[in-house]
């Protein structure tokens, strides 16, 4: 009731609204600039703390003086100057106290604070009072006094506290509340705490109405000049903030990735991308802790990249990567998270490494786990024990990709890939090595356990499948090698394995084969005559021999055929028979084939007469799309005349593709060489042969010269019929294999064109064939001799 009287009787009701209404403007400035000072952490933090403070102590002090104005004792007032000075002076350094300590890290500074302000109230408003001259005595009430500063700093603690809480508008208020109760309780409480006994009036003061209109204007100026730099700055600062962050938000909406920015812990802006991650609306996150939905934010610095985990509204934990980077720019301590969702790339990896080890078509493990498991169970498998390998091949299903289309095969492998893996016992491992090709493997105790393994995958094989209301079905072809009683290292197993699966596949009667020791002697051979091919081919051993063609009219030699030699390392010549064969399986007839075409055209360029030579070519070679190509190439290069090439085809290249063997030899006659049947009349149908492409010659096989000495008349027959053939269709005819005068002589009787074989010469490196050639003539006159 003191309060309210003293309040009430002795003081200027107006005079006191116009102090209420600078310290609500007042903390409402000084609040906002102590939040702000909160999250600078810059050179500029001292600016807005000498703001702050000059702000706050003009608050408290301006609040102070009107209030004092306003306060009427009844006897004439003077205000010593110096004390009133000393007073603002106080009140603003106090108040950079309070918002420096508030700016510190840690949960008590913001309570110190509190408490530094309040005392500063205090401490201002009785030195103040020291300034308060009058012709009275001032007794002061020390229960009051008391109750005074205790307000103040009570309230100064919960206006501080509630500021560096406030995450809202409300929140801010409350704060600003706190704030003017603590100035207002420790004005008005200390001055009940004051009673005025006057005396007669101070000579030399300022007094009365002159001393408070004087003091009205100082302080209204001071109030108004400090609450409007304040409230000046505080708004320009606002705007500035408020177009940053807008700025802020357009730039992280144009990311793809989830981002957030977090000032002073709390969530200032995200983009729509983290919102449609996390499944929340913008409001739920904004003024939040985005370590509430992410963990390990908290343990972020700046550059710091980490895979973490996010949980979105509906309690879905996912994997994400978080990458921290710090932006001080401002002056703020900033920290811009960037959110990525891992689950497109974590599940691409998995399938990168799931295909990395299992095959694309069947999802069995692929040859790379295949080895990796056979290392693993070789370097492990116990002395009592055997590892058995199987390797597998399906029968007949060429036929039927052949029959239905890969599509339909695919499917075939991948319901046979299923029954294989359901076939498989504890320990037992299966995989795809590549085509219709599969390999697995089970720990054994004997040969009879690893052939009922055996017989197991094979009867999951043979089962009929129905695919398009087509019963399809394949037989397997099995190899079994064992560990370690046929091999001690994987190479040697899994070859072995091979052998014997290639040796079921050749049989007849049996479908599993164990390996053998005599088994891959062949192998191994035909291996050793490839690699001694490449050998050759790379060191330039092979050797071009020509033998003579010539005119059986004239006797001169009108070409010559092209003979591929091969010098093996004891110095003795290698059977074409033994090395060409092997050459086409594996393809090296191709490389092969090019150096003898390049080779001869090279050599029959650099002649003085201009023979033609005839080359043989493989049907390996023929059914290369790029022959053609090839032949003109070597033409360019070599500088050879297209008219002196002919090259010799046998019709088993061409009964296996008709239709596209005869558009090669198309575009080969384009090129304007010749081209040749060889060994004409042991094919399966040369009449048709002769009817689909309009050969240049037909070179009679040396089979029918052989039997030509016999009493066999067949021989005598087909010659004459062939011949007479070429004649009606136009195509010269070159008769091989003549060996004898009376050959030749028969062959002259019918009207033979050319003849060629051992009579005129055996075939002989370059030099020997071309003075051969020169002496044909002499064979010829022999020959009549003997006529």
């Amino acid at each position: 009731m003191r309060i309210i009287d003293c309040l009430a009787t002795a003081h200027n009701l107006g005079l006191v609204a116009l102090a209420a209404l600078v310290c609500v403007l007042g903390s409402w400035i000084t609040v906002n600039l102590l939040q702000r000072i909160r999250v600078t952490r810059s050179a500029v933090r001292a600016a807005w703390i000498f703001l702050g403070a000059v702000a706050g102590g003009a608050t408290i002090w301006c609040t102070h003086f009107v209030a004092m104005i306003a306060y009427e004792p009844g006897v004439d007032v003077a205000y010593g100057p110096g004390m009133t000075g000393l007073s603002l002076l106080v009140a603003i350094c106090g108040s950079a106290a309070a918002l420096m300590t508030s700016g510190l890290r840690g949960r008590v500074f913001p309570i110190l604070a509190g408490a530094v302000f309040g005392v500063t109230v205090a401490i201002m408003h009785f030195v103040g009072m020291a300034a308060f001259a009058v012709d009275a005595v001032m007794h002061w009430s020390a229960a009051y006094v008391t109750a005074s500063v205790v307000g103040s700093v009570v309230f100064g603690v919960l206006s501080f506290f509630l500021a560096s809480r406030a995450t809202e508008a409300r929140g801010r208020w409350a704060a600003i509340g706190c704030m003017v109760l603590g100035i207002v309780v420790l004005h008005f409480t200390a001055m009940a705490a004051l009673s005025v006994l006057p005396f007669a009036p101070v000579d030399g003061a300022l007094t009365g109405d002159d001393a408070k209109h004087a003091l009205a204007l100082g302080v209204a100026g001071v109030g108004l000049l400090v609450l409007g730099a304040g409230a000046a700055s505080y708004a320009l600062d606002s705007q500035s903030r408020g177009l940053a962050k807008a700025r802020l938000q357009h730039l992280i909406e144009g990311g793809v990735d989830g981002m957030a920015v977090q000032r002073a812990g709390v969530v200032i802006a995200v983009n729509s991308a983290l919102l449609k991650l996390m499944g929340l609306e913008r409001e739920a996150v904004l003024g939040a802790s985005l370590s509430q939905w992410a963990e390990d934010v908290g343990r972020l610095t700046d550059g710091d990249m980490i895979q973490s985990s996010l949980t979105t509204a509906t309690g879905e934990v996912l994997p994400v990567e978080l990458s921290a980077k710090e932006d001080q720019g401002g002056g703020e301590e900033v920290m811009i998270y960037a959110v990525r969702d891992l689950r497109a790339r974590l599940a691409q990896e998995r399938r990168i490494a799931h295909l990395a080890r299992n095959d694309s078509l069947t999802g069995l493990p692929n040859r790379a786990s295949f080895l990796e498991r056979l290392t693993r169970l070789t370097a492990t498998v116990k002395p009592e024990e055997t590892l058995a390998l199987f390797a597998l091949d399906l029968n007949r299903f060429k036929e039927v990709n052949d029959l239905y289309g890969h599509a339909v095969g695919d499917q075939l492998l991948c319901r046979i890939a299923e029954r294989l893996r359901d076939a498989l016992q504890d320990g037992e491992f299966i995989a795809r090595q590549g085509g219709d090709e599969f390999v697995a493997m089970a720990p054994v105790t004997s040969r009879e356990q690893a052939r009922a393994v055996a017989d197991r995958l094979r009867a999951a094989v043979i089962q009929p499948v129905t695919i398009d209301h087509a019963d399809l079905s394949c037989g397997a072809s099995i190899g079994v090698s064992l560990w370690p009683e046929d091999a001690t290292d994987l190479s040697t197993l899994i070859n072995n394995a091979d052998l014997a699966m290639y040796r079921a596949k050749a049989s007849l009667t049996v479908d599993v084969c164990f390996y053998e020791a005599d088994m891959d002697q062949a192998v191994r051979a035909r291996r050793r005559v490839t690699q001694a091919l490449r050998e050759a081919l790379d060191n330039e051993r092979f050797e071009l021999h020509y033998q003579v063609q010539a005119s059986v009219e004239t006797g001169k030699a009108t070409g010559y055929e092209v003979l591929l030699r091969w010098r093996g390392d004891d110095g003795d010549y290698i059977s074409p028979s033994d090395f060409i064969p092997v050459a086409e399986e594996t393809g090296l007839i191709l490389p092969i084939g090019e150096w003898v075409l390049r080779q001869a055209c090279r050599q029959a360029a650099a002649w003085e007469e201009p023979h033609r030579i005839a080359v043989n070519l493989s049907p390996v070679q023929l059914s290369h799309v790029d022959l053609p190509r090839l032949v003109h190439q070597v033409l360019l290069e070599t500088g050879l005349a297209p008219s002196r090439l002919e090259l010799e085809i046998t019709e088993t290249a061409m009964i296996s593709d008709m239709a596209r063997t005869t558009h090669v030899l198309r575009q080969l006659k384009a090129l304007g060489v010749t081209i040749a049947m060889d060994d004409f009349g042991t094919g399966y149908s040369s009449l048709s042969t002769l009817r689909a492409f309009p050969f240049d010659k037909i070179k009679l096989d040396r089979s029918f010269m052989t039997e030509l000495d016999g009493a066999a008349p067949q021989s005598r027959a087909i010659i004459r019929a062939v011949l007479t053939i070429g004649e009606s269709l136009s195509i010269p005819v070159l008769a091989e294999g003549v060996e004898t005068p009376e050959q030749l002589a028969f062959l002259r009787a019918q009207g033979c064109d050319e003849v060629q074989g051992y009579l005129l010469g055996r075939p002989q490196p370059e030099a020997d064939a071309l003075s051969q050639g020169v002496a044909a003539t002499p064979q010829f006159e022999a020959e009549r001799a003997v006529a």
